[in-house]
């Protein structure tokens, strides 16, 4: 008595490629291959993954990683992702953050660094020092901590262009 049923091995094509992600096409018809052929290239290609902490957790610890990170419920501790990162309404980050993008709905009481773009929205609370590419601070949010943004590896530092502003040495 057998208690699993063993499968064919994949076919694999002239490259060395399972051909189980793609799409069989029992025709040759152009227009079915060239379907084919982009239904493969869609199964292949490489979007970035999304992980979720949900609203009814709470972690404490560190996240470290590529992907997008959305976050709904509590966490304490750094989060460095190669990606976005999105704090929900109601959710609550303590810690550093290092992300491309950051957008802040819920609270947020750690410095963000280096992110490319930050965005506050309305419901959104930021404690801590911020510097970012740029920064989107929607009306009702609420911040307290320094602010750096705009000053690219491009631009100018703040302190060549600060002639004659009453601005301390």
């Amino acid at each position: 008595m057998a208690l699993w049923k063993e499968s064919p091995s994949p076919r694999k094509d002239a490259a060395g490629v399972s051909s189980d992600l793609a799409p069989r096409v029992d025709s040759d018809s152009p227009a079915e291959l060239a379907y084919s052929r982009e239904a493969q290239r869609r199964s292949t290609s490489r979007e970035p993954s999304e992980s979720v902490l949900g609203p009814e957790l709470t972690i404490e610890g560190k996240i470290d990683g590529s992907g997008n990170l959305r976050i709904a419920g509590r966490f304490t501790g750094d989060v460095t992702v190669d990606g976005n990162l999105t704090i929900e309404s109601g959710a609550r980050l303590a810690g550093g953050v290092r992300a491309h993008a950051v957008v802040i709905a819920g609270e947020l009481e750690g410095n963000v660094l280096d992110a490319g773009r930050v965005e506050l929205q309305s419901s959104g609370v930021l404690i801590g020092d911020l510097k970012a590419g740029s920064l989107t601070v929607a009306a009702g949010s609420r911040m307290r901590g320094r602010v750096e943004f705009g000053w690219g590896e491009g631009g100018a530092s703040p302190a060549k262009g600060a002639k004659g502003n009453g601005a301390a040495p």
